[in-house]
């Protein structure tokens, strides 16, 4: 179990990894970036298929896309200078706690 929740955070960072590369393809119209944002969520989707005969699909999906979102955000931060509002950043907290809710939710049963 521990290694699916390993193979979990490896495929939310390559899942970032890909979406924050998007802007790069320039609407996949340029071929070496759009191959490497196809096989990053190539990979993660994979990965993900791994993950969940282990883990039940919902906790799984909502642990991927709920971090795939704040992580993304962050990226975008730093990577284009997007802005954080305070809303955003509240918005991305309830994000957290419920993944955090649905893996608790997941582990009293």
């Amino acid at each position: 179990m521990i290694t699916a929740y390993i193979l979990l955070l490896i495929a939310i960072a390559v899942e970032i990894a890909a979406t924050a590369s998007l802007k790069f393809t320039d609407g996949f119209t340029r071929v070496v970036p759009t191959v490497a944002v196809l096989f990053g969520y190539g990979i993660s989707f994979y990965l993900l298929s791994i993950i969940v005969k282990t883990v039940p699909v919902g906790v799984a999906y909502a642990i991927w896309s709920g971090l795939g979102i704040v992580g993304t955000s962050i990226a975008a931060y730093f990577l284009y200078s997007q802005r954080l509002s305070v809303v955003t950043m509240v918005g991305m907290s309830f994000i957290i706690f419920g993944v955090v809710l649905m893996q608790y939710s997941n582990s009293s049963h």
